[in-house]
């Protein structure tokens, strides 16, 4: 049976029996998409992990070393304390260094990260690092160049968009991920 590809959608090319299937070619533009999803992916799990790996050695980029997470310093201070504004501005002032809020959100950082780098647990890298992004956003309310719309928005939307399109499987571990017994009973994980 001779099948077209619209979009990702096998349909049977007209005047052919729909009982004998075959397996259709992959488009370019098939290609395309799921190697640009692959790139967004890596370059979002690397602002991630590399906001971790800063924070946590100091690597002179938004973190000084005399500041570094190993060394003492605070992860959440700097942001929390001096970049905060806004309706929401007293509440994280207020957590602002607290050692659980440190590390939540290095946890937070590294997870996520590392999550999308790989390829793996894409759902919960989306939700984890949509709600990490939320709250960074709401942090600075109203954004410095628009009444409501910045970064930290545009980033969790792609997020929740590249878990809905599978986007680990390229380029990444989620093909071999989604194999594994623990994740096909529970499949959160994937």
């Amino acid at each position: 049976m001779a099948l077209t590809t619209r979009g990702t959608h096998r349909v049977p090319a007209q005047g052919t029996a729909p009982e004998a299937a075959e397996t259709p070619t992959p488009t370019a533009g098939n290609a395309v998409a799921r190697y640009a999803a692959a790139a967004a992916r890596l370059s979002l799990g690397w602002i991630f992990l590399w906001a971790f790996l800063d924070k946590t050695f100091g690597l002179g980029y938004a973190t000084e070393s005399k500041n570094a997470w190993i060394d003492g310093g605070s992860p959440t201070t700097g942001f929390l304390k001096f970049a905060a504004t806004g309706p929401f501005k007293s509440i994280y002032n207020d957590i602002a260094g607290a050692t659980w809020a440190d590390w939540l959100f290095m946890i937070g950082l590294a997870g996520i990260g590392i999550a999308l780098v790989a390829g793996i647990t894409m759902r919960i890298a989306a939700a984890t690092g949509s709600l990490l992004l939320i709250l960074m956003w709401s942090a600075v309310l109203p954004p410095e160049n628009n009444p409501f719309m910045d970064d930290h928005i545009v980033y969790a939307i792609v997020l929740v968009l590249l878990a809905a399109l599978g986007a680990g499987k390229t380029l990444g571990l989620g093909t071999t991920w989604e194999k594994l017994p623990i994740v096909k009973r529970f499949p959160i994980l994937k």
